[in-house]
């Protein structure tokens, strides 16, 4: 039999994506090898969204090359998308496949589904329901790699979501390059349309969304979480990136700081005890002391829960590498002041969170300890939980330490 080895880099999509292959391996008669050594075939599955990133792959090839040298290898992904004359320049032994030719490449079939039944080594699961976007931020690559715009037929992603919730997963991810751009092929429903469906669906399990842009968070989205409380997470992962005008408009970003500050007020309106988190990026290009001041000051104002940081930095081929660039020490100072506020901002959450009762889903029983996350996602560690307790369970939040709450199961 022919062995296969997969290594993922980046974000949920490409976990999702690998994932799915995986499963059309096994599916064909692969089997899993232990390392990429003794594969008879290596699939990177890349990532491109920093320089990092790229030289995390462009390491891993020359490994294979020089300790695997029979292997085929076979690169897809962002980084293989978006550079591929470069790739074929320095690693020309490698197969350069894009994600809608992987099927007939490796398989002999026309197409990869991108279906799964289950997540390897996760609690959760996750379904990709969109691909592509071709937004355009000034500082992303991922346009130039993924900017054909894709979705997953609604009776698909329905499917999809029986059978993982007969498997055993309670808390299931909708992911995407950009979900808030779904649209079903076949119906033309969006994703508020899409949430009405999944709302009808049997079954004790919840929904949450992966990150998901502003300006495609429609008042049909905010009403199936209004409406479906137990079936959709009070969640949002609503990326700012900036929180000065200026620096928005340089980033090519479609929104104001007036129009989050809108969206973020009428979410709180509508979704009680919502958890809202987002992206931010420290040292972009044109963001002054001011700016970054002005940044700071408006994630206060909006109360977020948490922060993911960035520190910027540029790929080529974006109109924000062609601009004057800030000096490393001080987008590494402007990151560390963000992430202190997101330590300030998850405390907060965490200790507003006291004395109420919260559906928890258990994700892992680690060292003596019972974990799990709320629907807006804060981190419990249960005091009174059996090691077996699985699923969603309801939980009497007592205390706060730092960013993690403790709490009681209410059997």
């Amino acid at each position: 039999m022919t062995s296969f080895f997969i290594k993922t880099f980046g974000c949920r999509v490409n976990q999702v994506e690998s994932q799915a292959l995986w499963e059309d391996f096994l599916r064909h008669g692969f089997t899993p090898a232990e390392n990429f050594e003794s594969a008879d075939i290596c699939l990177l599955n890349t990532c491109t969204v920093t320089h990092q990133a790229d030289k995390d792959v462009e390491k891993l090839i020359r490994q294979i090359l020089r300790r695997n040298p029979s292997a085929r290898l076979v690169l897809t992904g962002c980084y293989a998308a978006a550079h591929k004359t470069h790739i074929q320049g320095i690693f020309p032994q490698a197969e350069i496949v894009g994600k809608y030719e992987l099927g007939r490449v490796l398989f002999n079939e026309d197409d990869i589904c991108w279906t799964v039944s289950g997540h390897e080594g996760h609690s959760r699961a996750f379904i990709k329901i969109q691909d592509g976007c071709d937004a355009f931020c000034s500082y992303c690559i991922v346009p130039f790699a993924r900017s054909e715009k894709r979705s997953k037929p609604v009776a698909d992603v329905l499917s999809e979501i029986q059978n993982l919730v007969k498997n055993g997963f309670a808390e299931i991810v909708l992911t995407g390059i950009n979900i808030g751009n779904y649209r079903c092929p076949q119906t033309g429903a969006d994703l508020a349309a899409l949430c009405e469906e999944i709302a009808k669906k049997p079954g004790n399990f919840r929904i949450r969304f992966s990150s998901i842009e502003l300006q495609t968070v429609t008042d049909g989205i905010i009403n199936a979480m209004k409406n479906f409380p137990a079936r959709f997470c009070n969640y949002f992962h609503l990326p700012l990136q900036a929180g000065c005008d200026s620096v928005l408009k340089a980033m090519n970003r479609h929104y104001d700081t007036a129009a989050y500050a809108a969206r973020v007020k009428d979410l709180r309106a509508s979704v009680p005890g919502i958890g809202i988190f987002a992206d931010v990026i420290a040292g972009f290009p044109t963001e002054t002391e001011k700016d970054f001041e002005q940044t700071c000051n408006f994630i206060r104002a909006q109360k977020l829960a948490g922060l993911h940081v960035f520190s910027y930095s540029p790929r080529p081929g974006t109109k924000a590498a062609e601009l004057p660039q800030l000096p490393a020490a001080e987008i590494k100072r402007r990151a560390e002041i963000l992430r202190a506020l997101d330590k300030e901002l998850r405390e907060h959450f965490a200790a507003s969170q006291v004395d109420t009762e919260q559906t928890v889903f258990i994700e892992e029983y680690k060292e003596g300890q019972t974990r799990g996350i709320t629907s807006n996602f804060q981190p419990v560690i249960l005091e009174n939980a059996p090691a077996d307790l699985h699923g969603l369970v309801r939980v009497k939040i007592t205390r706060a330490q730092g960013a993690v709450v403790f709490g009681e199961v209410l059997f």
